[in-house]
């Protein structure tokens, strides 16, 4: 598997090409960070604080689509955006896991994805998107409780609710045969007045280096379900995006979900 990183000095970019790097079976073929970074020009041996390996940091991936078979792309939307016009005009699989686009990016997205394999998921995990596909569930059946999500995340996180939170909350409101954009509650504060049964409430946290934790409330008379799940390391990402990108590569042209990767029942 050929594959593209973008955004190799972040985060999730790090995690990626050591991930790749001690994997035989993948061939990091680029890399790329956002203009005006320091690490642009600079080799991938010094992210992964190993040897050089012949392999430059470059702000544009334009060169290097023609050599490549999979772009793992955590970078922004307006990024991620751009590299999906070039995955789309170079027919190659382009996994997502940016978080905080807005609808009219995601139409762009699919749009892109009429002529590439394309695979994009608020949350990368395979235990989140399991969590995700229970939410639906439940909401389904139990469709007098109240529903509220929580998210906790590290303080450099840019985004709320995160990506995972709306994801989830897309779950709920499906099994409930909603709109969550009509039907989302963000903030509260002052005399809110009661709670409207249809609403899904949404509460963020930062704070330290939390990875993220994430949990879906279902409070009923008398009784409250809650299903949780924390993150102790970005390595379940990873896996689950390389999971995503290997399965990618025997796909028709579409746009893609985590489901799709896991075979989910719908």
């Amino acid at each position: 598997m050929k594959v593209i990183i973008a955004g190799a000095a972040g985060r999730m970019g790090r995690e990626l090409l050591k991930y790749a790097h001690q994997d035989s079976e993948i061939d990091i073929i680029g890399a790329s960070e956002a203009l005006g970074s320091e690490w642009i020009g600079r080799d991938i041996g010094e992210v992964l604080g190993v040897a050089d390996m012949n392999i430059r940091i470059v702000s544009d991936i334009l060169d290097l689509i023609k050599s490549a078979n999979v772009i793992i792309d955590f970078t922004d939307p307006k990024t991620t955006l751009e590299n999906a016009v070039l995955a789309a005009q170079a027919r190659i699989s382009h996994i997502i896991g940016t978080t905080g686009f807005q609808n009219e990016d995601i139409d762009k997205l699919k749009k892109a994805a009429n002529h590439a394999v394309l695979v994009q998921s608020g949350n990368m995990s395979l235990g989140i998107n399991v969590l995700s596909h229970m939410t639906e569930k439940i909401a389904k059946v139990l469709s007098d409780f109240d529903i509220e999500i929580t998210e906790i995340h590290h303080n450099q996180k840019v985004d709320a609710p995160s990506g995972t939170a709306l994801l989830l909350g897309n779950s709920a409101a499906k099994g409930r045969s909603l709109n969550l954009e009509d039907n989302a509650v963000y903030q509260r504060y002052g005399n809110t007045g009661r709670r409207d049964k249809d609403t899904i409430g949404f509460s963020s946290i930062r704070g330290g280096s939390i990875v993220g934790e994430h949990s879906v409330i279902f409070a009923g008379d008398s009784e409250v379900i809650t299903l949780s799940h924390s993150a102790l390391s970005r390595k379940i990402f990873v896996k689950g995006a390389m999971l995503a990108a290997r399965w990618s590569l025997n796909q028709d042209p579409g746009y893609y979900s985590m489901d799709d990767v896991l075979n989910l029942e719908k």
